[in-house]
């Protein structure tokens, strides 16, 4: 399949659109690149996103359960394809009650439920272009969100659960309207939590009222396959939002096939991916891809560890999860917690595996396969962002041997490169650079909502508009295999030495005392920029005398594993990370604290707000301060370089329905890789300026 579409890329994606999706006016031209690098795809055929992911299965499956709601409290509802059909089109018709109209936007701030898949379905019926905003957010950040789509309808909730406390969504929805946000003209309310909210007369409504009396049946409106299906900004932890535009056609293709290659779907299995659909992962695999394959999916409210730290465990064992897809944050602070927990849990139904979100460092990944995987389950380790629409690099389940820490190669029909900073294409191996798209896709972002300049500053300018700029870097090994390093901005220059944040995390999460790393770089006087390590341990922080001396048993390992110069000159234990509710660590955050600079970003979604005193190292005397490197009079030499490649996981990914254990000779060798995690690098630094930071 990849050498069919290099061959023909036009063609491959042509007849891919062809059968997997249903046109109602077919299409005549693959792909316009006459605005070049704003692409289009599929340009004159039209169709309905919603008909595709609920119409199509009535027949065939329209009792098979398409969604599995799981509370928080404890609440569990079942919705097959025929009442998720039905429930999307009359919630449809209530908001063309409402004078919602074709091309009007419609913002979602809501728990994760089943109404709000419904919400989203419903907008894309009557094609409306639906923004939704995690429910974490604070009232400014939705504030700036609806008044940069103009949307004319918020739909929210009084609340939803989260680790046993209510998320006040309707009186931040109410801060939010209070200070702007002018185009909004009605605001639907679920009653989710049951607690008292304000209303306004006039303005707010009901969620069961505008459906009372609603028709089961809605009409789809046919729209052109570039019509946008959603805006989704992209976090405020990375900067100033912007609003990522994506199709109908294209994007559904892309979420759909990845679906199907990616997680190998069939008839049988319960899809459960962790993500949020204020994320682009809960977007893609949540709400339209697995639907589209027609699946059953998961969808839980609340915390991972609440009521008890089994919860998720629990969830797969009580719903029957055969795949299972969550970011290496979670499985890092799972992990934490104790193999005894999982233990705990028949998870024998699992049949597969998936990380998303950020690279997963080889420890975590053999944490995962050993104690969730109970090291028979094949690890999807995927690579892709919020503008790329779906998942770009991955392996293929029954055709790709993982590699611990690599999301291995492209997906067919994804053209995938590492150049330099002159756009030359980067042959070596384990030499580095920019990871770059040099051909155009079906799922990728159209523009910026309302900012074309900044689509093609952002994405296109730094190679003068030849290739997509991811923002990443990346190498690849000897057989091709790609390794994220990490953004561009969070490679370090130290003494001219280009070092990834990841390879330095991941060589202290490899030791057995280590839990959890972040890595940042601050100003040195002479080396440019130095190493300052965030660190969070298994068990208790270590106390007074203690705090050096393991501070430099760290710095030690460092050493051993990525060389002298990749040592540690700050580590500051703490408890935990700064994340966002949805797991990803706040990196920039970090950034400025070691730095001493103000604090300047958005911290609503910080999951435990009190962790930032203990990470400046200003809280009670118990908090360990940042303890620095003491100067040596000369550097030592530098460690015997760690291979990675040569211990790698050799056990493929089995197809669907075939339950036998992969050899248990391949977690040897993976046991090893997690031990040799990475490898010593020195590489020149970038003569050109990073993209802009932003989130995935």
């Amino acid at each position: 399949m990849r050498s069919d579409a290099a061959a023909n890329y036009k063609g491959f994606w042509a007849r891919q659109a062809q059968s997997e999706l249903r046109w109602h006016k077919p299409f005549s031209v693959t792909l316009d690149e006459s605005r070049a690098p704003n692409y289009r795809w599929f340009v004159d055929g039209e169709l309905n996103v919603s008909y595709n992911c609920l119409d199509v299965h009535l027949e065939e499956r329209g009792h098979k359960t398409a969604l599995t709601f799981v509370g928080e409290p404890g609440d569990v509802r079942h919705v097959s394809y025929r009442e998720l059909h039905a429930d999307v089109c009359r919630f449809a018709n209530a908001l063309s009650a409402l004078g919602v109209k074709q091309g009007d936007r419609v913002v979602i701030y809501m728990p994760l439920t089943a109404e709000a898949v419904v919400a989203m379905h419903a907008c894309a019926r009557i094609g409306a272009i639906h923004s939704v905003v995690f429910g974490g957010f604070s009232a400014m950040s939705l504030k700036d969100r609806i008044e940069d789509a103009q949307a004319t309808v918020l739909v929210t909730a009084d609340g939803g659960w989260r680790a046993g406390k209510v998320i006040e969504l309707k009186d931040a929805a109410d801060k939010a309207l209070s200070r702007g946000c002018k185009s909004i003209r009605s605001v639907v309310v679920l009653k989710r939590t049951g607690h008292d909210v304000s209303m306004k007369e006039g303005r707010d409504l009901w969620w069961h009222d505008v459906i009372e009396g609603q028709s089961p049946v809605c009409e789809p409106v046919w729209v052109n396959a570039e019509h946008p299906l959603f805006l989704l900004y992209t976090s405020g932890s990375t900067g100033k939002p912007k609003g990522i535009q994506h199709s109908s056609a294209g994007y559904l293709l892309g979420a759909k096939l990845t679906s199907k290659w990616v997680f190998d779907l069939n008839d049988t299995d319960v899809f459960w991916c962790t993500a949020d659909i204020g994320w682009v992962t809960g977007h893609s695999y949540v709400a339209y891809g697995p639907l589209a394959a027609g699946a059953s999916v998961v969808i839980y409210e609340g915390g991972p560890t609440t009521p008890h730290p089994g919860r998720f465990w629990e969830i797969i064992e009580q719903r029957g999860v055969t795949i299972f897809y969550t970011a290496p944050t979670a499985i890092r602070a799972l992990m934490k917690l104790g193999e005894d927990i999982p233990a705990r849990y028949d998870l024998t139904k699992l049949r597969l595996l998936g990380s998303v979100g950020e690279p997963i460092n080889p420890e975590a990944w053999m944490w995962y396969h050993e104690h969730i995987g109970r090291r028979r389950c094949p690890i999807v380790d995927t690579w892709w962002q919020t503008e790329t629409g779906a998942i770009m690099i991955s392996p293929v389940p029954g055709a790709t041997v993982t590699k611990p820490g690599s999301c291995t190669l492209p997906l067919p029909g994804i053209d995938a490169a590492i150049v330099d900073a002159k756009g030359n294409e980067v042959l070596g191996a384990d030499a580095g650079g920019f990871l770059v798209i040099r051909k155009p896709w079906p799922a990728m972002l159209r523009t910026i909502w309302g900012d074309n300049e900044r689509y093609l500053r952002t994405y296109w300018e730094t190679f003068q508009n030849r290739y997509y700029v991811a923002g990443d870097s990346a190498h690849r090994d000897k057989d091709g295999y790609f390794w994220i390093m990490g953004r561009i901005d969070d490679v370090l220059n130290v003494a001219g030495h280009r070092l990834g944040t990841m390879e330095i995390e991941s060589a202290l999460v490899a030791h057995p005392r280590v839990a959890e790393a972040a890595v940042v770089g601050r100003q040195h006087e002479i080396k440019g920029e130095s190493v300052f390590a965030y660190v969070v341990l298994r068990g208790e922080r270590p106390a007074g005398a203690e705090t050096e001396k393991f501070a430099k048993t760290l710095r030690d390992w460092v050493s051993e594993q990525l060389g002298a110069i990749a040592r540690p000159d700050d580590i500051r234990f703490a408890n935990n990370l700064p994340k966002t509710r949805s797991g990803k660590i706040m990196r920039r955050l970090l950034r400025a604290i070691a730095r001493n600079e103000d604090i300047t970003q958005d911290l609503s979604t910080l999951e435990n707000p009190s962790i930032i005193d203990q990470l400046r190292g200003v809280e009670s005397a118990a908090a360990a301060p940042a303890v620095k490197a003491k100067a040596e009079s000369k550097p030592k030499k530098k460690a015997k370089e760690k291979a990675t490649a040569k211990a790698t996981a050799t056990a493929k990914a089995r197809p669907s329905g075939k339950k036998r254990p992969a050899k248990k000779s391949a977690t040897k060798p993976a046991k090893q890789a997690a031990k040799k995690a990475v490898k010593k690098r020195a590489r020149k630094p970038a003569k050109k300026r990073a993209p802009p930071r932003r989130k995935k």
